[in-house]
């Protein structure tokens, strides 16, 4: 059982390396956007919310966006962990997951902190942009979705940080390399992999 969420700025590969370690524990990952997209597609109760707001061109709003990550990690494949991406964003959204949580007599194992320098995330996002025809992924657009994170995400680490479960990794190097260091630090932490 491993009860994970992984951090870090866009471009930093935490969409990748995300998956790699959910494999390897045998947990779904749990991404915000996977699941809003889910809940919309299914027509849910929360996904004609969260499909309203976002057509008004709004940001789905702390409350709405854990009401929808509680109901997904209440699902059977669950049970045993997960691994959560995306969220909690902010502050707000760490209260709510640890009341979810506490009401699960349950904590979070090992919060995954990618680390890579705002230039690398920016070539990589370009990179990337250019590679997929991304015309909206400009700098300007890279360098607020960084700005972001910095101001709203960033802070969290320090919260997890006071409850001694942040694992700092270079996210510079070879996917391989950044997923061997995210597995020696959960090594170090006892937390064992099914596969």
């Amino acid at each position: 059982m491993a009860r994970l969420l992984i951090v870090g700025p866009q471009g930093s590969g935490k969409g990748t390396q995300g998956v790699r370690i959910a494999e390897s524990f045998g947990i779904p990952v749990v991404s915000t956007g996977d699941v809003f997209r889910a809940n919309v597609a299914e027509g849910t109760d929360l996904g004609l919310q969260v499909k309203e707001i976002i057509d008004a061109g709004r940001l789905v709003p702390d409350e709405l966006t854990s009401a929808v990550v509680r109901d997904r990690l209440a699902q059977a494949d669950a049970a045993e962990g997960f691994l959560l991406d995306g969220y909690p964003r902010n502050l707000g959204q760490v209260l709510h997951l640890d009341e979810f949580l506490e009401g699960r007599e349950e904590s979070l194992d090992a919060v995954i902190a990618l680390v890579v320098p705002r230039d690398e995330s920016i070539d990589r996002l370009r990179k990337r942009a250019e590679e997929q025809g991304r015309a909206d992924d400009t700098e300007d657009v890279i360098a607020h979705r960084l700005s972001i994170y910095e101001s709203e995400t960033a802070p969290i680490l320090g919260v997890y940080g006071t409850r001694g479960v942040v694992d700092e990794i270079d996210g510079v190097g070879s996917f391989d390399d950044v997923t061997a260091r995210i597995f020696a630090a959960l090594d170090a932490r006892g937390l064992s992999r099914s596969v």
